[in-house]
């Protein structure tokens, strides 16, 4: 069974689309149609932009999604998913490439989380932490004994986990995690506490918005990042998808379970292969390749 695995925010690179956008008339469609919806030229920083430019979430967001969604339709008839999951971003670029959104209605959708998740970082000191050579159990344990917000965010493989909230909290969760055996702890350039409590101003603004928006039935399961499981009842989508902004990436969990079900080859759509590289450390059994397009 074949799973199409879609990137989220980091995958993101100077120069990206542009071989798309100069080979492929249905690549131009969508810029001008991505532009038109988002108002500014988002192909233009993405083709020209510097590091800096594209790393600010109401690009960065879109970009990846675009370049995601652009690629998955390429695919044209070869794109027969068995299964489907993105990575928190990477949800939406999913729920499009496997028919459940509209393009146009994903990336209003998309462009409305950046928003919203760029104002809520704006109200807290906030940041993440990468900590490595840990066990999930022992992170989960440390984080809940911390003065402050401070909770696990990404579960995006055996010994990574990204942990999130208030920056004192997690600065102090750093150091107990080093003590308690981490190989390290790093803090991220990110602009805020991403899938913590703190987006909850978020969670409510994208609510709103995900509610009066059309889900069809997808082409096929979506495993989601709240509950790591196949989905397909279009409500239980937009549910999920609200929760996504405050709950952690269930990633090492989603793919166990993707095979579990019976995937024996992964496809990971989109810029970069970061994905792949996760893959890897979950299960170097399974086959995991690059969507060409």
């Amino acid at each position: 069974m074949k799973a199409y695995i879609f990137p989220g925010q980091g995958a993101q690179f100077e120069g990206m689309g542009k071989d798309l956008y100069d080979k492929y008339e249905l690549a131009r469609k969508r810029f001008a149609q991505a532009n038109d919806i988002l108002g500014f030229d988002i192909a233009q920083i993405m083709f020209e932009g510097t590091a800096e430019a594209l790393k600010q979430t109401r690009v960065t967001q879109p970009a990846i999604f675009l370049h995601s969604v652009i690629s998955a339709e390429l695919l044209g008839s070869h794109f027969q998913p068995d299964m489907v999951a993105g990575h928190s971003l990477g949800e939406f670029s999913a729920l499009v490439a496997n028919k459940t959104l509209s393009f146009e209605d994903g990336l209003r959708l998309v462009s409305k989380r950046a928003e919203a998740m760029q104002k809520a970082t704006e109200l807290v000191d906030s940041t993440m932490s990468a900590i490595l050579n840990l066990d999930d159990e022992t992170v989960e344990a440390v984080c809940r004994k911390i003065d402050g917000i401070v909770a696990p965010a990404n579960y995006n493989c055996p010994g990574q986990l990204v942990i999130s909230g208030e920056t004192e909290a997690v600065k102090k969760a750093n150091e107990a995690l080093l003590e308690a055996g981490a190989r390290r702890a790093v803090l991220l350039p990110v602009g805020g506490a991403f899938h913590s409590p703190l987006m909850e101003p978020a969670r409510e603004e994208l609510a709103k918005a995900i509610e009066e928006t059309p889900f069809c039935k997808p082409m096929a399961p979506v495993y989601q990042n709240v509950t790591a499981a196949a989905v397909t009842e279009p409500e239980e989508i937009k549910n999920n998808l609200i929760k996504q902004l405050t709950a952690p990436v269930k990633w090492t969990q989603t793919i166990q379970q993707m095979i579990a079900d019976g995937a024996t080859e992964f496809v990971e759509v989109g810029p970069g292969k970061v994905l792949l590289g996760l893959l890897r450390k979950i299960d170097r059994n399974v086959n995991g390749i690059k969507a060409e397009v």
